[in-house]
């Protein structure tokens, strides 16, 4: 009742001969000293919008604010979301705003190489999505930065970001290079993974993915670090080095032990690895090790990679002794 009799002496006011008041109310700057986003929660009235955006200081009397609202019904309702309000917003700019202004459009990247109970935490710790994470499974969403509004579901993100892996494996599942070692997209979402894990350097993809093909067809073992670190870490990430134990415990993702791929992938491979593994660099290269520079040294024999690993303990040695 008092804020509706509050609205009613300011249009008094207004009726009473101060229609030059009333303009230079409507269209002066407010006191916003820069740009921020508000969120208009829903269920709120006009009053407690006004009453928000005063304490925020978008604007200075809420009383003035319902007023504008009340004689501008007929420009359409006001709307609940997240909005950028401009500085300096005369009380005019600040109601547009919240009739027809889109509402603040917030990103959430989600980086390549990462497990699905890392993407799951991201999901989770994202502000402005609702409701819980929806079980993800391993791979299935795709490392990308994707656009939401505050109030989306989390479950909403989720399938947008799976939709967008099982477009893109078909996609380049049909582009795919002829005789490759792989029965299904699956199959090429696991080596994938692998090819992302093993490698940050993009220009190494092609060739990475190229020395596991190479031995995916001579049914050689892919003897792959990152597939038992997985294993190693039931799943997680691996906050140690990997042991000699590691290397031999029978697990189906430790690729030292079995041959062939794993059952399933071990993180979730950008683009760039999809399309490495689907159509990888023609090489007779058989092994890869470290190179001390952040990139690998590749070698087509047992004799030449033991070489390069002898080298790569040298480098691990040098950098030990340092202070």
């Amino acid at each position: 009742m008092r804020i509706f009799l509050a609205v009613l002496l300011v249009l008094l006011a207004l009726a009473g001969g101060g229609a030059w008041w009333a303009r230079d109310a409507w269209l002066s700057p407010g006191p916003l000293p820069e740009p921020t986003a508000i969120v208009v929660p829903r269920g709120g009235g006009t009053g407690a919008i006004g009453a928000l955006l005063a304490e925020r200081g978008v604007i200075g009397d809420p009383r003035l604010f319902m007023a504008g609202v009340w004689l501008t019904r007929g420009e359409g309702p006001l709307r609940a979301g997240e909005y950028l309000f401009p500085a300096r917003g005369s009380l005019r700019e600040v109601v547009s705003v919240l009739r027809t202004a889109r509402p603040v459009q917030r990103r959430l990247t989600l980086p390549e190489g990462l497990t699905a109970r890392q993407m799951a935490t991201l999901l989770e710790q994202a502000e402005g999505l609702t409701g819980t994470v929806p079980v993800v499974d391993e791979g299935e969403l795709l490392p990308e930065t994707y656009a939401y509004v505050w109030g989306d579901s989390r479950a909403a993100v989720v399938r947008r970001a799976g939709a967008a892996m099982r477009e893109a494996l078909e996609r380049l599942w049909k582009e795919r290079a002829e005789g490759l070692p792989l029965a299904s997209p699956r199959e090429a979402l696991v080596l994938a993974s692998i090819v992302e894990r093993e490698t940050g350097m993009p220009e190494e993809r092609g060739r990475v993915a190229g020395v596991f093909i190479n031995r995916l067809r001579r049914n050689m073992p892919l003897q792959s670090d990152p597939t038992v670190a997985y294993a190693a870490a039931d799943g997680g990430v691996l906050d140690r080095p990997l042991s000699r134990a590691d290397l031999e415990r029978d697990h189906p993702f430790n690729t030292y032990r079995i041959r062939g791929l794993p059952p399933g992938p071990i993180a979730s491979p950008g683009l760039d690895s999809l399309r490495a593994v689907l159509n990888p660099a023609r090489t007779d290269d058989l092994y890869f090790v470290a190179d001390g520079s952040g990139g690998h040294a590749f070698a087509r024999t047992l004799e030449e990679h033991n070489r390069n690993v002898a080298r790569w303990r040298a480098i691990e040695r040098q950098r030990g002794s340092r202070p």
